[in-house]
């Protein structure tokens, strides 16, 4: 602070080592100046400056560690370019407080370097970058050694680290210079043998499985930061009562923007593609895998546990009590041309099926079979939203985009989606499946048209079909859905490739028969379905 009298005695000259004060500047008025030049303890300066939300250029240099030799010589330079340039003159008062311990000398083997590094180092060249970083290296067998130093070998050295460097205290730091010095590249790669019988578990098996399916589909995987703000829920259209809403939010976020941590990969993974559209990357398939966090109900807080001791088994469980839970998702987007036009045609754009197609892709990829049905899910269109299910469980969603979203993403209208719960998927896989035998039995091929009505899912259609034909069915797809003229307008047109094939015998045509006449009455008993002709 100021010197006592008035006021002045309750001002701040400055924060040592940090800041200083804005009554002690310099300015055009000023004629006489005191020259300070100081060494501070880098602790000090490394909490003031945090505690005072102050990062200086002084602070990071004190923090880490200045030549405490330096001081006085600094001093006298800035006096002499003071004489030199301002015309001024040098009181000879001058005050000299504190002391510098002097460095305290590390016992070394030359030897060590090589035993620790593994790299042949020769004594002389070991000698030599030592006293190239500045210290001054004299052997351990002196007459005048102190009690401290009477217990080194007669072969170890004595080195003495220089004053601007306080971070030479051990013989391992003398070790790391030896090696920087002499160069990284020198030192050998030896990578431990992998014991037998231990590899990749079934998650990161089926896991890599799933992304090299969907990339063998034709998407490209990205990554994107799992932060997300309030706005990204309102953009996406949930409701208020929606369970993804209710997101972890971070004590101490990158960006206050975007506190809150995903719940869904679609929260983040829209915007990555909003940025490639801007850039003018209107036909892209991207995909992430990605972990969500779902908040914990009723929110837990963990406890701080103490330091000085490992935490108890009550304490660990507490605190992985408090975690959240947080399963991998796989989610993708596409956008524009699916197909490009060219010489082979007018292309074809993205669309719901494609998004529903490749959650189907990587779930075939871990073996597991999914059925679609007609849902309602934001961010999905109403009517262009399927659900994913294997069994009775649901993995995941897909569809095209509701238009509000992909307005609010900057996306193309038409711009599809998918969402799946990928721990979920791998739980479902199986851990050893048989392979089937190739039957030589030569294929019987139907194909059949049916008119439905229009909101009756072709997963429902197709179920009855193979029901209705029997064991023979070896597959049945839909190939063909046609709307329009001969077709009435609440109705579509479904065309189902229905392949049948025995595993013992050529099939007889009356075997086919039966089994395309229970497939037509199977489809019109449960769907209503009426063969078109």
């Amino acid at each position: 602070t100021d010197s006592p009298g008035g006021d002045r005695a309750s001002r701040v000259l400055g924060l040592a080592g940090v800041m200083g004060g804005a009554s002690s500047e310099v300015g055009p008025a000023t004629r006489d100046l005191l020259i300070e030049a100081a060494h501070f303890d880098p602790v000090t300066v490394a909490r003031s400056s945090r505690r005072h939300r102050l990062g200086s250029e002084a602070a990071k240099r004190f923090e880490r560690g200045a030549d405490p030799e330096l001081p006085p010589k600094a001093a006298h330079r800035v006096i002499d370019l003071l004489i030199e340039y301002g015309g001024g003159e040098a009181d000879t008062a001058a005050t000299d407080a504190g002391s510098v311990a002097a460095p305290t000398a590390i016992s070394f083997d030359p030897s060590y370097p090589a035993r620790l590094v593994g790299v042949d180092y020769s004594v002389a060249r070991v000698r030599e970058i030592i006293e190239a970083i500045g210290c001054e290296v004299s052997d351990g067998a002196t007459n005048n050694q102190s009690a401290a130093e009477s217990a080194i070998r007669p072969s170890d050295w004595l080195v003495t680290p220089p004053s601007w460097r306080p971070d030479l205290t051990r013989a391992v730091d003398l070790v790391e210079e030896a090696s920087r010095i002499d160069g990284y590249s020198k030192i050998p790669s030896v990578l431990p043998a992998a014991p037998a019988g231990l590899g990749l578990t079934k998650g990161q098996r089926l896991r890599r499985s799933v992304a090299r399916a969907l990339a063998d589909y034709g998407l490209v995987e990205v990554l994107s930061y799992p932060f997300v703000g309030e706005e990204t829920f309102d953009a996406l259209g949930y409701e208020a009562a929606d369970r993804r809403r209710r997101a972890v939010r971070l004590a101490n976020p990158l960006d206050t923007a975007a506190p809150l941590l995903r719940t869904e990969v679609l929260q983040t993974l829209l915007s990555v593609a909003r940025r490639n559209s801007a850039r003018g990357l209107t036909d892209a398939g991207l995909f992430e895998l990605g972990l969500v966090t779902e908040a914990l109900d009723p929110p837990r807080r963990a406890p701080i546990a103490q330091v000085d001791a490992r935490p108890s088994k009550e304490e660990l469980a507490a605190i992985e009590a408090a975690v959240p839970p947080q399963p991998r998702h796989c989610a993708g987007v596409l956008t524009g041309f699916r197909v490009r036009p060219g010489v082979w045609g007018p292309g074809r754009e993205a669309d719901w099926a494609d998004a529903v197609e490749a959650v189907r892709v990587a779930a075939r990829a871990v073996l597991v079979d999914l059925t679609a049905a007609s849902d309602h899910r934001a961010p999905f269109h109403p009517g262009r939203c399927a659900r994913l299910d294997a069994g009775q469980i649901t993995v995941g969603y897909a569809g095209q985009l509701h238009p509000a979203v992909a307005h609010a993403f900057g996306l193309p209208e038409a711009a599809v989606a998918f969402e799946f719960d990928l721990d979920r998927l791998v739980e479902l896989a199986p851990d050893i499946v048989p392979a089937e035998p190739v039957s030589p039995q030569p294929l019987a091929k139907e194909d059949l048209a049916f008119v439905v009505a229009r909101s009756l899912p072709a997963a429902d259609l197709v179920e009855a079909v193979r029901q209705g034909a029997g064991s023979l069915v070896e597959d049945a797809f839909v190939f063909d859905v046609y709307e329009g003229e001969a077709i009435p307008a609440d109705k579509k047109s479904i065309a189902i490739a229905l392949r049948l094939r025995a595993p013992d015998h050529t099939l007889t045509p009356n075997e086919i028969a039966a089994a395309r006449a229970g497939a037509i009455r199977q489809a019109a008993r449960s769907c209503g379905a009426e063969l078109r002709t």
